[in-house]
């Protein structure tokens, strides 16, 4: 049995409870200034709530637990507007607002009339109506004069307050304003929408109306909405100030939240100011608005002006150009990033969406295609809003052909021809021709050049930029190609202009110069302004530099450089080290690859355990799940990119360009512990074939070939159950499944034949033991002294633990010998570790 103390302690606490919710929630939504944080205010809202359960005479309308929402109603009740919500005249031109603003000065003979002006936000406009201070009914719009009651889902919106703050308040007040749906809480409820399976919105605006006309409030709790009060309706009981925008801040006195954006301007000078202003920070916003809204500041002047049909003389909406407009789907491309990603661009029939003639508009990715089930003649509302790339945000299904296909991704890249592979659980899809795709050209080369990879010392971003663009180097064998004179013509174009460029090549041409060089600047010159000049910018045509360089290279002029005029020792340098990097290890080249998914771990285990390129490359993808670490996402990629005959391309050329690999040894005899047809079956990761099955395969069968050429019934034969044996055939009986099983055959035994016995090799001295780098060595780099220990069997960690063999400690050490003192881990210096070099080595 409840007693009178403990029911009135409980009193005291929900009492405070309430007024700390309502007081987070003010300083979150008015003030901007949250000082709860999240997890405190769950916590505390919890604790409310239990104390409600078990005192249900203390529960109350405007409790904030009342704002996860209530039972689903059946329909929405009617409500009568006491005072009508009218619309407002719009305006769009800086004329039309000259002109509202003198009507106001020669009617009430003003000479700069102040406004209340703020940001027309792109919501829905409600009214709350408050009784002796407490929320007591929530309506739409509607048609203006009447509108639906949604009471129950505006108490799940936390920016409306369930009773207002401080005191002094009408007896009744109805607030006007608008719910919204913040861009950030927009994108991130979407997102998780995806993440879900579950619905997305289709904008912020669709998003905050279809979420309070939701029968059901629970739905409306579960959406980010927030709110603006902008005006008031019925007040009984109380005199108003003098002005709207004293109202305003009354407002927000009073617990409402108001834009901060608003304010009071005069003239026609401050309105249109307030218009660019806004419009130049629209997109930075973190709510979307399609305009502005101007209110003539003195009630009484509003009076004074009146009204016309159904909107406001005094108030006026200054609309920002549309952000969103119908368009025809011509087409669908596939535009192919620097990273392979293949992303659908949508070709529009031309139309002006916010001031911009669109043509062109992103369809994101094949998923968000699909999602929206775009068909190429569609109707489709396309999006633009400031500088963000045009996205089709839906499709007018009434005007669509009923005969239109569904679209597909191509199977092929429309650069290069490369396939076109999506890996399992993401949303992009990718061209596999890394090496030899134009549009990945510049990253892959990058890449290729950098310092942990073949580390050509010299060849800059700046270079392989030009390189690229003037097509001197098409793909990275194209480097081993480079001659002294290309990069000095090269460098020489970079820097000279359009109008010096035949004259600083004449300066250097040899004195025997041969016919065809001659014929070079022969009369019209080839460097002719109309050529190589951009008109617009007197500046390189994107395609001028190429042009020049490409008639040079064809005429096979041949320079005698002036050192004294043109600096050659960059270029010299440049050669050499192109030359230097020529010399490198298998480690070093497959991560220069640059294949996906392959890092410098993973390249330096595919040299380990298969130690030759050439086997490397021939190799179908399930031999590479042989080497730990690597699972069927990476040995998919190594798979598709060795797939792609223009990497096998590239590869040759490199090779034939005198690039050598020094290190090239037979397979590791670890790998004979997973080379048997039982092993590999699991590893294709063919449906219903565990490992039990793949055994019981391998003893029936023996190898790739019988089992591929055995009918159905042999499967069962050789003990699979029914279901899986109809997988088994099923998944055969697709060619490329056929191929790589027989591939996969061909290969185990051309391993088999090359992979050592186990028994042959000899175990590193340091095997099964890990050591910690830390500090800087003298005589060697980290990245040496690591690679050494490696090969004598040790793990080279990044952190010391209890399980660690040995630090070695160079100058400066830091934590990491600290902790390996106090775990009494062995600690080796340089000296130690250049002994044990020398002697195991």
């Amino acid at each position: 049995m409840t007693t009178k103390n403990s029911a009135d302690s409980a009193a005291q606490r929900v009492a405070a409870l309430r007024a700390q919710l309502e007081d987070a929630n003010y300083r979150y939504y008015v003030l901007d200034d949250p000082t709860l944080a999240d997890a405190d205010y769950d916590r505390l809202l919890r604790e409310l709530e239990a104390l409600e359960a078990a005192h249900p005479e203390l529960a109350s309308a405007d409790s904030p637990t009342q704002r996860v929402g209530s039972t689903p109603a059946g329909h929405f009740e009617e409500v009568r507007h006491a005072v009508p919500m009218l619309s407002l005249g719009n305006a769009f031109s800086d004329e039309e607002v000259a002109d509202f603003v003198r009507k106001i000065v020669d009617r009430l003979d003003v000479e700069a009339p102040s406004f209340s002006v703020e940001p027309k936000l792109d919501g829905l406009a409600i009214s709350l109506r408050y009784e002796d201070g407490h929320f007591v009914q929530g309506a739409t719009r509607g048609d203006g004069a009447t509108g639906e009651d949604v009471t129950a889902n505006l108490r799940t919106v936390k920016a409306i307050p369930m009773r207002l703050r401080g005191e002094g308040w009408p007896p009744v007040l109805e607030v006007r304003g608008e719910v919204y749906m913040p861009l950030a809480a927009f994108k991130a409820y979407n997102e998780k929408a995806l993440r879900d399976d579950g619905k997305v919105l289709a904008n912020p605006r669709n998003g905050a109306a279809g979420s309070l006309r939701q029968l059901d409030p629970r739905i409306t709790a579960q959406r980010p909405l927030a709110f603006y009060a902008y005006a008031v309706g019925v007040v009984e009981g109380y005199e108003l100030p003098p002005t709207h925008s004293a109202t305003l801040q009354q407002l927000r006195e009073w617990g409402f939240p108001v834009s901060a954006e608003s304010g009071v301007v005069a003239g026609t000078e401050g309105l249109l100011g307030y218009y660019r202003r806004m419009g130049a920070r629209r997109d930075s916003l973190p709510f979307d608005i399609d305009g502005v809204v101007y209110k003539l500041d003195d009630y009484a002047g509003q009076r004074e002006m009146g009204f016309v049909s159904r909107a406001p003389r005094w108030a006026i909406a200054h609309k920002f150009p549309a952000q969103e407009q119908s368009t025809v789907l011509e087409g669908i491309d596939i535009q192919i990033g620097r990273t392979g990603a293949a992303t659908p661009v949508a070709r529009l029939k031309p139309v002006q969406v916010a001031g911009v003639v669109v043509t062109n508009a992103t369809l994101h990715n094949a998923d968000q295609i699909a999602r929206l089930d775009v068909r190429i003649g569609d109707t489709v509302i396309v999006r633009r809003a400031g500088d963000v790339i045009p996205e089709i945000v839906r499709v007018v299904p009434e005007y669509r052909d009923p005969h239109a296909p569904q679209w597909r991704m191509p199977e092929a890249c429309p650069v290069c021809g490369s396939e076109i592979v999506r890996e399992e659980g993401e949303a992009v899809w990718r061209c596999s021709g890394e090496l030899t795709c134009a549009a990945q050209r510049k990253e892959a080369i990058r890449h290729f050049a950098s310092r942990r990879a073949m580390d050509i010392e010299g060849l800059g971003e700046r270079f392989i930029d030009l390189f690229v663009e003037t097509e001197v180097v098409k793909s990275p064998a194209d480097i081993y190609a480079l001659t002294l004179d290309d990069l000095i013509l090269v460098k020489l174009v970079l820097d000279a202009s359009p109008s010096t460029v035949e004259m600083s090549l004449r300066m250097h041409l040899s004195a025997n110069q041969n016919e065809e060089a001659a014929k070079l600047f022969e009369a019209p010159s080839a460097f002719r302004p109309e050529v190589l000049v951009d008109a617009d910018s007197n500046d390189w045509r994107t395609d001028g530099r190429q042009y020049v360089i490409r008639i040079v290279r064809d005429r096979a002029v041949r320079f005698e450089w002036n050192r004294k005029k043109i600096a050659t020792k960059w270029a010299e340098n440049l050669v050499e080290a192109i030359d230097h990097s020529r010399r490198t290890t298998l480690e070093r080249f497959l991560f220069a690859l640059g294949i996906q998914h392959v890092g410098e771990s993973t390249a330096k285990a595919l040299a380990l355990w298969f130690g030759d390129l050439e086997l490397i490359r021939r190799l179908p993808w399930p031999l590479f799940k042989r080497v730990p670490d690597i699972g069927g996402e990476v040995a998919r990629s190594l798979g598709h990119f060795f797939d792609q005959p223009g990497n096998q391309q590239v590869i040759d050329d490199l090779l034939a360009r005198k690039v050598e690999i020094g290190d090239a040894h037979a397979p590791s005899p670890k790998l004979r512990d997973g080379l048997n047809l039982a092993t590999l079956l699991v590893d294709m990761e063919i449906p219903k074939v565990t490992k039990i099955r793949a055994d019981q395969l391998a003893t029936a069968f023996g190898d790739a070939q019988k089992l591929l050429d055995a009918p159905e019934h042999a499967y069962i034969t050789a003990g699979l159950p029914a279901d899986s044996a109809q997988a088994l055939a099923s998944w055969l009986s697709v060619d490329e499944n056929a191929q790589l099983l027989t591939r996969v055959g061909e290969a185990l035994a051309r391993l088999d034949a090359l992979t050592p016995a186990a028994s042959t090799a000899a175990a590193g001295p340091l095997d099964g033991q890990t050591a910690v780098l830390t500090g800087t060595l003298s005589a060697l780099t980290r990245d040496e002294a690591k690679a050494r220990l490696e090969a004598l069997g040790a793990k080279v960690a990044g952190s010391v633990s209890k399980k660690t063999a040995f630090v070695v400690a160079g100058e400066a050490a830091g934590s990491k010998l600290d902790k390996a003192q106090e775990l009494g881990v062995e600690v080796w210096d340089e000296a130690r570790l250049l002994a044990f070099l020398a002697e195991h080595e």
